[in-house]
């Protein structure tokens, strides 16, 4: 899931400079940090004013829990919690919801279901906490997220000065850049739409889901020959962009899975982490694509 950044509209959230040098470190007392501490010491360094409004709160666990070292992961799965909890990592930053739903409340489902309850009573037992960091890490400038996936493409020489999610690129065929993103995203999982064949040299990069109207009015844009997406609704983004190609139209889209789509913007959030956090150990715990195909 991705906070709408209006890439069409080349809008991008400014973090001012003076924010980090006017917020003193906060003290940990005796040597103990708490997750409620961690959360604060993002607040204070993460360079954009914290919204009243956000996603970007505790999702399971208490905030007073002692810390004894913290997992960033772009999904709390439940194989990420086995494998942060194995490595004594009891805070769990995750981008995504841990609970299948954008506010990790039941939809469509009770809190008995075995699967949530599972869940949440693993995190209990080993005495972990759970807080999602979305909002907050798209909205810096650069956005997180976007910078972590143009460093794993090797595209930042070609992000443009101006709009920092579009890309002009050397020429190459649709099929070149997809298999090029499958290869170094290491995604299974990339599907396209258009003609393998085309010439393409402006690209828009949209992780996570950033939703049908954004996706439409990204491709829409003259300056837009291809747009990147995590995932998308096949009735909506997808016969758009189908329809497009068929309208002799030079557009087309690549899909390339939600997870890998933004798993190299936590990688850059742990780096990032790193030098805010120095109390407690630091790692970087991947969530594993659960999508294989069939050949």
């Amino acid at each position: 899931m991705r906070m709408t950044v209006g890439i069409w509209l080349g809008v991008v959230v400014v973090a001012p400079a003076i924010f980090l040098a006017a917020q003193p470190r906060l003290a940990v007392p005796h040597g103990k940090v708490t997750a409620e501490d961690v959360v604060a010491l993002i607040q204070e360094n993460v360079g954009v004013k914290w919204r009243k409004e956000t996603v970007d709160t505790f999702k399971a666990g208490s905030a007073q829990t002692a810390v004894s070292g913290i997992a960033v992961t772009m999904m709390a799965t439940m194989d990420v919690l086995e494998r942060a909890s194995a490595k004594g990592l009891n805070m769990v930053i995750t981008h995504e919801p841990t609970f299948y739903a954008h506010l990790d409340t039941p939809e469509g489902i009770a809190e008995s279901d075995p699967v949530w309850k599972t869940k949440r009573e693993f995190i209990a037992k080993h005495g972990m906490v759970v807080w999602r960091f979305h909002d907050h890490w798209h909205m810096r400038n650069p956005d997180g997220i976007e910078a972590g996936m143009a460093h794993a493409l090797e595209w930042q020489k070609f992000q443009r000065q101006d709009n920092q999610y579009l890309f002009v690129m050397p020429e190459t065929t649709l099929k070149k850049l997809a298999e090029e993103v499958a290869k170094k995203l290491d995604s299974p999982v990339v599907r396209v739409v258009g003609d393998g064949e085309m010439k393409v040299t402006k690209v828009a990069l949209s992780p996570g889901a950033g939703g049908a109207a954004e996706e439409m009015q990204s491709l829409e844009r003259e300056d837009v020959e291809v747009l990147l997406v995590g995932e998308t609704r096949e009735w909506e983004t997808v016969e758009y962009a189908a329809d497009a190609v068929t309208q002799g139209r030079k557009k087309a889209l690549i899909v390339i899975g939600h997870i890998p789509s933004e798993q190299a913007g936590m990688e850059e959030c742990t780096r990032w982490l790193k030098e805010v956090v120095k109390e407690v150990p630091v790692e970087f715990v991947e969530t594993k694509e659960p999508w294989w195909t069939v050949k």
